[in-house]
């Protein structure tokens, strides 16, 4: 058989052993380490440590990419952006995401076009950053509204904003961040809604509130950017040390792909506490590093 005949047959023969039942091969696992910008929030806010620093930070601690979370941005002009950029560069560490607020539960119209203007503006900011993702909130349950009408509204302004992103190259990922992405189940509605392969979820790993393993698992498969937080908090107010080894076995199972961002929020200082969790964390990826 040629190369042509086995490229020409492949996809058949794929179909046909669907058919017949037989397995599908397990897909490969391939991980990534990177900070995300939150982890250092005081520290930006108040100046003394910046965006530039945190790509240094990941020089010294061999660490991957930056998730940055924009709120403490200077400025979204191209002096500080295209000069970010070209520092990441020459440092062999990727801008891979862009992480921003957004409520897109308005129930006015106009508000809810506003709220797709924001991501618009923060599709150009991420164009010009080089980054491929951006984390985005659905937002909370308005006062006098279902949460049913809630999720449509989210995920219509999602959709209008994935319309743009995907003009331009950018994944959004919508964060299981209480409000009405609380639970798995909701996350993934408003994802199928969009139906979009510009539109994912960006699962936080700390953020669910009840049986938080089964419904990570659960959102694996619509996964495009993971944040993984230190700490468990339930509803009964529990704070337990995450599992990590169980949640990256959980990732590699379910042959996620990506980056595994540590978004510290102990309380402990982050400048002694991130580099002893980023050390546990690569020594977890490890064998995923170029896929397993």
């Amino acid at each position: 058989m040629t190369r042509r005949d086995l490229l020409t047959r492949a996809p058949a023969l794929a179909a046909a052993a669907a058919l017949s039942g037989a397995p599908a091969a397990k897909r490969k696992a391939r991980f990534r380490t990177a900070i995300c910008a939150y982890s250092f929030r005081k520290q930006l806010k108040e100046g003394s440590l910046t965006y530039k620093d945190l790509v240094t930070m990941a020089v010294d601690q061999n660490i991957d990419g930056l998730d940055l979370t924009v709120y403490w941005f200077p400025n979204t002009g191209d002096e500080f952006l295209l000069g970010l950029k070209n520092f990441a560069y020459r440092n062999g560490v990727e801008i891979y995401s862009i992480s921003v607020r957004t409520e897109m539960t308005r129930p006015a119209a106009e508000e809810r076009a506003r709220e797709v203007e924001g991501i618009r503006k923060w599709v150009d900011v991420a164009v010009k950053l080089g980054a491929g993702h951006i984390r985005v909130f659905g937002g909370r349950v308005p006062k006098g509204a279902s949460e049913d009408q809630a999720v449509a509204w989210a995920a219509e302004t999602l959709r209008r904003g994935a319309e743009y992103a995907a003009e331009h190259g950018v994944i959004l990922g919508l964060e299981n961040h209480g409000g009405i992405t609380l639970r798995a189940e909701r996350v993934i509605e408003i994802v199928k809604k969009v139906d979009s392969p510009w539109v994912g979820i960006n699962l936080d790993t700390g953020n669910f509130r009840e049986e938080p393993y089964r419904q990570i698992e659960m959102c694996l498969p619509y996964a495009v950017n993971a944040q993984f937080k230190t700490e468990m908090r339930y509803a009964d107010g529990r704070r337990e040390p995450s599992d990590w080894a169980r949640i990256v076995k959980l990732f590699a199972d379910a042959g996620y792909r990506g980056y595994l961002a540590i978004e510290y929020e102990g309380r402990e200082p982050a400048s002694e506490a991130f580099p002893k969790h980023m050390k546990r964390l690569a020594e977890l990826v490890r064998p995923y590093r170029f896929g397993a």
